[in-house]
Order: structure tokens, then sequence, then C-alpha cells
């Protein structure tokens, strides 16, 4: 017999290692030239999201090895296992943006799927691209395993002119290539530099978003998502990480006691300070459902509301994750963040001390550039607001960083569209008037299907000159890299008959981001007059599929967008079976 043999009596890995009845399973292992001894060990999974669709997710793979190593030198055994990835940057302006929410519940289920299937006690879960992140985050949570979360690293700027470009540039440039202000070779010359490594977007885009939420929420180790992807050093956070989750596996520290309500409102607070994507509006809550924690799109902006915004990153302002990174990264974002009293000090992280205790390690101060004091931030209030009236009763969200107080009040007639493509065709034929509030509809979670991103069309007015001439508000949802005056997530959808689906060309409309206020100047009466008339939802052309099945289950936004009951329903916790 080996000496010091792990005891599995409460560890899930003994349904496929232990006794007699398992040497059939066993059998798998040892043709995999795993030993005793480390078939004996704890199983421990490694969940990457790499594939060869995008370069956020390219540099998953080399990673995931040096998790394995970490693993395997605190006495683990790492089992490697990958699932699906959309990357929104590929997918966006066409009909694949559809996949893109959908496959956070995809990635989420497929790693709940296989660490069930096989019985692994613990996970480290690696991602890069804008929904891997909370899809993995979410199965962590799911699933209530000792679990840690590493991101695969921000992409390097590209050089054009002498300034740094990342791939908002070329999605608006896209639009000043329409309205004569570049030429093809200039288009051709800025494609071919704008993303020069691996790595996801380098602006506080949704990828970068929540990699700054993995460390506020505790998932991740602190400062394990600053380091561009190219560094070779990430390395050492990987081999960090996989010792992390062998230590919190021998402490029975497991994912909901990391994930709590403060530590969602810490995740809250950085996004906000940060200038971060609207998605997270979207991603927090579903992360929270997951607990079974109420935390819903309202009370992610209420926090929003009361933050200040003081760190200076695209793309309201002009620093990329690697400016960020250089400047202390997320660590002494929220040691700033300690100083006005906006951090929960006693939740748990990744690395077996409280949020509070590596605060106190954190060495770094806000630099004054990419990362202002507290005391003297940008604006008084979050980058991200939400909103609510008679044109959104569940609520709406926009993203206000490096806007001024006078370009967050918007009073306009309404121009509506039926869904993006045709709103694209509108900017793109400049048939839209300065002063109106684009409207695009049936884009929501269900009625899309899929909740797609509209940057193509945000991006196209930004390269017109036109983001801060008109507004736009959609029941589909922006881009962490969009700017201007973009509402999304308006609730109810107009596939459930909510109030956009009810708003005709020519009605008023108000978005007032200060406060938090969005109307359209229609009665009561004549509301429910259109009610009754509504012809029902717009028919779509997925009757089968994943998107359809996807259509069938999905929820409201204002509570993440989910497929399931979560944890509030739950008979039974994955590691207890």
């Amino acid at each position: 017999m080996l000496k010091n043999k792990t005891d599995k009596t409460h560890l899930p890995s003994r349904h496929v290692t232990e006794g007699p009845s398992r040497a059939p399973h066993r059998s798998y292992f040892y043709a995999m030239d795993l030993t005793e001894e480390q078939i004996d060990q704890p199983f421990v999974g490694v969940a990457t999201c790499w594939n060869e669709a995008a370069p956020c997710n390219i540099a998953l793979n080399w990673q995931a090895q040096s998790v394995k190593k970490g693993v395997l030198a605190a006495n683990g055994t790492p089992r490697e296992f990958t699932t699906i990835t959309v990357t929104d940057g590929i997918a966006m302006g066409h009909e694949g943006m559809r996949s893109s929410l959908a496959s956070r519940e995809a990635i989420a289920d497929t790693v709940e799927l296989t660490m069930r299937g096989h019985c692994y006690d613990a996970i480290v879960g690696l991602a890069g691209c804008d929904k891997s992140l909370p899809g993995m985050m979410m199965a962590m949570v799911r699933l209530n395993t000792p679990s840690v979360f590493m991101y695969g690293g921000s992409i390097l700027p590209g050089q054009y002119q002498g300034r740094d470009i990342t791939v908002q540039d070329m999605f608006e440039a896209v639009g000043k290539y329409q309205a004569g202000q570049l030429s093809d070779e200039e288009l051709a010359i800025m494609e071919r530099v704008a993303c020069p490594s691996a790595g996801a977007c380098g602006g506080q885009f949704t990828a970068n978003t929540m990699a700054c939420v993995s460390e506020a929420i505790g998932l991740a180790l602190f400062n394990s998502s600053g380091m561009p992807a190219p560094y070779e050093s990430r390395g050492e956070y990987g081999v960090a990480s996989g010792e992390a989750v062998m230590s919190l596996l021998e402490k029975n520290i497991r994912a909901r006691d990391v994930v709590t309500l403060k530590s969602l409102e810490n995740a809250a607070r950085v996004v906000a300070c940060t200038g971060g994507s609207t998605n997270a509006g979207l991603h927090l809550p579903a992360i929270a459902h997951e607990a079974g924690i109420d935390f819903t799109l309202q009370d992610v902006c209420e926090i929003f509301r009361d933050t200040p915004y003081f760190v200076d990153m695209k793309p309201g302002g002009q620093f990329v994750a690697k400016d960020l990174y250089e400047a202390g990264g997320v660590p002494v974002v929220m040691k700033e963040l300690r100083k006005a009293g906006l951090m929960h000090e006693d939740c748990m992280t990744a690395s077996g001390r409280t949020m509070g205790e590596e605060l106190d390690r954190v060495i770094g101060d806000a630099d004054g550039r990419v990362i202002h004091s507290v005391a003297t931030p940008i604006t008084k209030t979050g980058g991200v607001v939400g909103l609510m009236g008679n044109l959104a009763p569940d609520g709406a969200i926009v993203k206000v960083a490096g806007m001024s107080e006078a370009e967050q009040v918007f009073t306009g007639p309404a121009r509506v569209f039926e869904c993006e493509e045709d709103a694209f065709e509108a900017v793109k034929a400049r048939s839209y008037e300065e002063g109106e509030v684009l409207v695009i509809r049936n884009e929501g979670p269900a009625g899309g299907p899929g909740m797609r991103e509209m940057l193509a069309t945000t991006a196209a007015l930004s390269g017109q000159g036109m983001g801060k001439k008109v507004a736009l508000i959609t029941d589909g949802r922006f881009s962490g890299a969009t700017r201007g005056f973009c509402v999304g997530h308006v609730g109810p959808e107009a596939a459930h008959c909510g109030p956009i689906a009810l708003v005709e060309n020519g009605d008023m409309i108000t978005i007032d981001a200060i406060k938090g206020e969005i109307s359209v100047d229609v009665s009561d009466a004549d509301m429910a007059k259109r009610k009754e008339a509504w012809g029902g939802a717009r028919e779509t052309i997925y009757s089968s599929g994943a998107l359809w099945k996807y259509a069938q289950l999905v929820g409201p936004t204002r509570l993440g967008a989910v497929t399931h009951p979560g944890a509030a329903a739950e008979r039974h916790v994955y590691m207890d079976l």
C-alpha cells in the first residue's frame, strides 16, 4: 500500500478511483500513463476555452500546461479538457453574433457536465473572450467546487501613425471608410497592425472587464488578469493557480464561500470605477444566480451610481489593459476603492486569504495617469449607469465613461428599426438625422434570439462623427468597445411586448443618465391601445437547433438572461454527492 494516500471519503473522484468495483475505471487511467499514486490523488479539472477562432483563445493551451505543473507540484492529478468559445470580434455584425450570449450557457453547461461525468474534485478554469469568462465562473459556482479562475491575458496594442490602436479602432474605421474619410490603402494597413499578438481585446471591453471581475469577486489570484497574453511569465500565474486550487481543496474552501453578495458588490465597484462594459450588468446577475443570490441589473446599477470613475481606460478613456497592468493592475484599483470605504474586506479569495489581507499586501499606489486617486476621480459617479422609466420598466443600462454631464441628457424623435441589419444599412446610407434616437428592437435574448451586440452599428456612427449627435437604444446588447450615447438591455424586450415593441417613428424619447431615467412621451392610455393592437413577436428563422432551444429557456435580461432555475431550486450540491 502507498503511504499518505489521499482520503477520498468526501471527494467526487472516489466514484471513479476507489474500491474493487472501479477496476475498469482505473484501467482507463493506466491507459493514459497515470501511476497508482496519481490515481490516488485528488483529480483537478483544468478547463480551457482554447481554440483557433481568434487571438483571445490561442494562448490558453500553453497556459494550461503551467497550471498542470502547479497542480502536480501540490500533489494533485490534473485532467485537462476544453470547451467551446464564440469570439465576439469574429461574430460581430452578422448572424453569428446570435451565438455569442448563448455560448455562455453552453460553456457553463459543458464544463458542468464534464466535471460531473468524470468526478473531478476541483477546477482551474482558463478563458479569454467575452462570454467565456462569465461562463467559466458560472460553472464554478454552480458546481461549488474549490475553484480558481485564470484569464488568458490581453492583446498588445497595435501601432498606427504613432498611436495605440485596438480592434475598436478597426470597427470605427469602417464608419470612416463609409464616410469617405479613409482610403482602401489606409484601411488595409490598419487591419494588418491593429492586433499584433495573442490575447483578448485590449481596452476595457467585456473580456478585460470580466477579467477584472474575476479578481474582485475573489475567484482569481491577485494581478493574474493583468499581464498581457504574450508574456511568457504568465506561466508563473498558471503554476500559482494550480497550487492555489490544491490549497483550497485541502481547506475545503469552495466557490460559494468566495462568491457572496459582498464579493459581487466588490466586483460591481471595480466595473464602475474602470468604466467597464455594460455586459457586466448581465453577467454579474448570472453568476449570482448560480449561487442562489438575488443580485439583479438594478442592484448592479445602484452600485455603479455611487462609485467614482477613476481608471482612464478605452473606449471612454485613453489607456489599454497593458497600461493598467504596468500601473499596478486591479489590486491597486481595489486599494483605492478601499480608501473610500467601498470594498468589503472580509470576503474570501482564491489565495485562501481574505480580501483585506490581500489588499494589505499590495505595495503599489495610484499613478495619477492610468489609475487616478479615488479622492480626485475623473467623474464622481461610475462609468456605467442604470436607467428606468416607462420605456424600460425592467431597466436598461448605458456606459457614460468619457462623456460630459451635458452629453448625458438627450431628447429626440424615434427612428425605429426592426433589427440590427436595418439600422446598419440606414447608417451606411446616412439615412438618419442628427438629433434622432435610433431604436433597434427584436434583438433581446428570446426575440433575437441571442441578444446580439451592436458594435458594427455604433462604431460606424462614431466613425461618421455622429456618435454624440444621435442616441441609440435597443433590447439587445452593446459591445464593451461601444462608445457614444447607447442604451442597451431595455426590458422587457420587444418579443415579450415590452414598451420598446410599441414605440413608433416620431415618438419623443428622453434619456437622462444623470437622473437614471428613460422615457417616451406617450400616455399610458395610448400605450395600452398600441398593446391591444400589437401583432405579436416578430418571427425568426430559428425554429430548431441550439438557438431555438435557447429562446425557449432564456429568462429576462435584468436577471442575467439565464436558462435554468439556479441554486435557489437545487436539491443537491455536486461536491456532496
